[in-house]
C-alpha cells in the first residue's frame, strides 16, 4: 500500500511505545489508536502493527485533538474503542472526522444503538469486537487500503 500519509515519530504525550526505529517506518501509515481499557488497546495495537501499520496509542480526546490541531495533523487514520470509560466514543469519532481522519470503530455487538451513532458521526466502518478479534489485521489492512483510495480519488 502506497500512502500520501506516511507515519512520524510519536510524540511523547501519545503514551507511544512502538515509535519506528527503522527507515520501514516511515512507510507504514500512522494510526491512532483511542483506547483507555488495555487489554483492547493491546489487541488494537497489535492487529494496526500486523496490518502494516504504525500505530500510536492514545486514551483521551484531548490527546487525539491534540492542542487545537484537527487529529489529521497527527494521524489520517483512527480507530476508536467506542466503549471507554474516560471519553465519549461518539464524540471521539465525530472530532476525528472533523479533522479529516478516517474512522474505524469497534464496540460491544449488542449495542445496535451505538453502533449506528458512531456511523452517523463519521465513522467508515464500525466493527464488532468479536469481527476484530476474529480477523482484525484483516479488517484493519482492508480498511487503510480502502481508505487511502479515497483519499486518493
Amino acid at each position: 500500500m502506497t500512502s500520501s500519509a506516511t507515519s512520524r515519530p510519536a510524540s511523547p504525550e501519545s503514551g507511544d511505545a512502538t515509535s519506528p526505529s527503522t527507515e520501514l517506518a516511515a512507510e507504514r501509515p500512522l494510526v491512532a489508536i483511542l483506547a483507555d481499557d488495555l487489554i483492547w488497546t493491546t489487541r488494537l495495537v497489535a492487529a494496526a502493527t500486523e496490518a502494516g501499520a504504525q500505530p500510536i496509542r492514545l486514551r483521551s480526546i484531548d490527546a487525539l485533538v491534540g492542542s487545537g490541531d484537527p487529529p489529521s495533523a497527527a494521524s489520517p487514520f483512527v480507530i476508536v474503542d467506542l466503549t471507554a470509560r474516560a471519553y465519549d466514543g461518539i464524540e471521539a469519532v465525530r472530532l476525528a472526522r472533523a479533522g479529516g481522519a478516517a474512522v474505524l470503530a469497534v464496540g460491544q455487538h449488542d449495542d445496535l444503538a451505538g453502533r449506528k451513532a458512531a456511523l452517523e458521526a463519521g465513522a467508515t466502518r464500525v466493527l464488532a469486537y468479536r469481527k476484530l478479534f476474529e480477523d482484525g489485521p484483516g479488517v484493519i489492512r482492508r480498511w487503510l487500503e480502502a481508505a487511502d483510495a479515497s483519499r486518493s480519488t
